[in-house]
């Protein structure tokens, strides 16, 4: 999975790399398959609408200090 920001902190957990940072945007890869990014996504898990559990993209990024890139904005 990747994630796409403008910002990161200096230290990123061992589950996200820092693939590219071209520009001021910054990709980071994200292996979904770390038992210790699994364990903080389990703690991060909320309702997101009724009946679907899931984990905000917003809430993720808030906890480890980084600025995603909003794709919705309109310029």
């Amino acid at each position: 999975m990747k994630l796409y920001a403008t910002s990161i902190p200096q230290s990123l957990p061992s589950w996200a790399t820092v693939i590219s940072n071209n520009a001021g945007l910054i990709e980071v890869e994200i292996n979904d398959k770390d038992p210790e990014f699994h364990s903080m996504i389990e703690e991060l898990s909320t309702e997101i609408q009724p009946g679907i559990v899931g984990v905000k993209a917003s809430d993720l990024c808030l906890m480890f200090s980084i600025d995603m890139v909003d794709t919705n904005e309109e310029n």
